[in-house]
């Protein structure tokens, strides 16, 4: 007979995504610092309004709640703490980002390393951290593809193109 285990012991206690992006990690600390392009990005805090003092809400995409975030950019250091909450007025930092410059190869454009970090709160039961870590790893993808987007030269695509009227 095997032991019992308690559940949360094979469980790390923090998380890390990563994901690197075609764009300067200025750019790209920018992007993460801007409340109201979270809401572009974050599964847990969607289509955010800003509602003053650096505050944005938006509503999760699980379950409609309303959720509150203020990004602290530290520049110097190339990260942003994502402050979150139920209510604007009791925001508790959760989430980090951070933002590493990478080298680039011979006539390449600049790119970065953007990584999410978060650390499991004691209260947190299994299954709500297993959400977290993943829709971190769909979150990092998310940036990519927007920070690509923004750097994107408008271009005309195959449908798009079968689509113009003759």
């Amino acid at each position: 007979m095997m032991p019992m285990r308690n559940p949360t012991e094979d469980t790390p206690s923090s998380h890390c995504a990563s994901a690197e992006c075609r764009v300067s990690a200025q750019r790209a600390l920018a992007f993460l610092a801007d409340g109201l392009q979270l809401g572009r990005w974050a599964l847990g805090c969607w289509q955010t309004e800003a509602v003053g003092d650096g505050v944005v809400r938006g509503h999760s995409l699980f379950d409609d709640q309303p959720g509150y975030v203020r990004p602290v950019m530290d520049e110097a250091r190339m990260t942003v703490v994502y402050y979150v909450g139920g209510t604007p007025d009791v925001l508790s930092p959760r989430i980090s980002a951070v933002v590493e410059p990478l080298a680039a190869a011979d006539g390449a454009d600049e790119s970065c390393r953007i990584s999410l970090l978060a650390t499991r709160t004691p209260d947190m039961d299994n299954a709500r951290w297993l959400r977290l870590v993943h829709c971190h790893e769909v979150e990092v993808l998310l940036i990519q593809a927007r920070l690509d987007l923004q750097t994107a030269s408008p271009r005309t695509t195959p449908l798009a193109s079968s689509l113009k009227p003759r």
